[in-house]
């Protein structure tokens, strides 16, 4: 769970999203059309959550991922609001709320899509990776 400590630096935004569980209007998000290097952390903790290399436009209005970073580092949570019946995605550590995942994503990639909030992430370009102490992830790069 996230600390109070931990809130304070958000934006009203980020905060709606990943503590009440608020939705950003699509297209509004600034890494929806973003296609830089690096890795998506978590903007309540810092926790690693996407790379770059697993993000995709699904033309849906919000950053798009066929997978986590890692294994285990997302909770699922049966969603049934506004009447549909959908899978929330929140980060494991802080217990933020990301997103949802669905399962139209490219089948050759797994064929899920994590469709995430751009408020609820930071990103961290290659170049910074090792200074902000996300150095492990560089060899992901690495080609």
């Amino acid at each position: 769970m996230a600390k109070e400590d931990d809130l304070k630096h958000l934006t009203p935004m980020q905060y709606a999203v990943t503590q009440t569980g608020a939705t950003e209007e699509p297209y509004s998000g600034k890494y929806d059309q973003f296609d830089e290097p690096g890795i998506y952390v978590d903007v309540v903790s810092g926790e690693p959550l996407f790379s770059s290399l697993d993000k995709y436009d699904a033309g849906c209005g919000w950053p798009a991922f066929t997978k986590p970073i890692k294994k285990r580092v997302l909770k699922e949570k049966r969603d049934q609001s506004f009447g549909m019946e959908r899978t929330e995605v929140r980060s494991k550590e802080a217990d933020s709320h990301l997103g949802h995942v669905f399962t139209d994503g490219p089948a050759d990639r797994g064929g899920l899509r994590y469709c995430i909030n751009s408020a609820a992430l930071r990103f961290i370009p290659v170049n910074k990776l090792q200074e902000a102490g996300y150095g492990e992830y560089l060899s992901l790069f690495d080609k």
